[in-house]
């Protein structure tokens, strides 16, 4: 972390008071500042207001559910990072949530050094040098904000969309392994089948198409996925 910069300030959404004042008590023993509502209103009340480097979000809550307040946030353009809490059989909901932005989802009970984890991995900021633009055929990816740009206007890509665009985008005719998307984005959790990989680049390639992008993901059975121009 950069000196100078403080605590990082996460909002916490989790009507189950017993674990809400767990967690709590784990992040600030963590070094991060921590606001912690128990409902949806308050959850979209307080992220709207305040300045957060990320925000947890159980999806059932009372008066507004996880899923309506991630909602609501993108639409408002409200782009911080956004763990979904869910419960064991919520697939559904992990989808929908994916679906509208959020960057990760947590399955219920979930180890606290995981949790940690998810947290650095989604409020990571980019330090190292790059170019803040990233172009293949008439696709270009800006850094920054993690904008996906093509002819049709463009889009902001989820966490996990995101770094598996910049990796293909960063060597474009290259072979990635499916098993190097794994390891690179999701780390040696246990947790993500193999197939999630293949659920975001369906995700992606609706994106390109949106877009109206040259740019195509290509499969290779069973071995991964090259980025490749139609116009190159």
């Amino acid at each position: 972390m950069e000196k100078g910069r403080g605590m990082m300030r996460l909002l916490l959404a989790e009507d189950e008071l017993e674990l809400a004042n767990a967690l709590t008590a784990i992040l600030k023993h963590n070094n991060y500042s921590v606001d912690a509502v128990d409902n949806g209103a308050d959850a979209l009340d307080w992220a709207l207001a305040g300045n957060y480097d990320g925000i947890l979000l159980d999806i059932m809550m009372p008066k507004m559910n996880g899923l309506e307040v991630l909602a609501k946030l993108r639409e408002k353009g409200i782009s911080t990072p956004i763990l979904m809490l869910t419960a064991k059989g919520e697939i559904e909901d992990r989808i929908e949530g994916l679906d509208h932005g959020a960057d990760d989802y947590l399955t219920k009970p979930f180890a606290m050094g995981e949790l940690l984890a998810r947290i650095r991995a989604i409020t990571r900021r980019k330090t190292e040098f790059a170019p803040n633009l990233l172009t293949v055929g008439n696709l270009q990816l800006d850094r920054a904000n993690y904008e996906l740009s093509g002819e049709k206007g463009s889009i902001r890509l989820g966490n996990k969309e995101y770094q598996m665009m910049e990796m293909m985008m960063s060597s474009p005719n290259r072979l990635i392994s499916t098993e190097q998307f794994m390891e690179r984005i999701w780390g040696y959790d246990a947790e993500a089948e193999i197939n999630v990989v293949w659920v975001y680049i369906s995700y992606l390639r609706k994106k390109l198409t949106a877009l109206g992008s040259t740019v195509t993901i290509k499969a290779s059975r069973g071995l991964g996925y090259t980025l490749e121009d139609s116009h190159g």
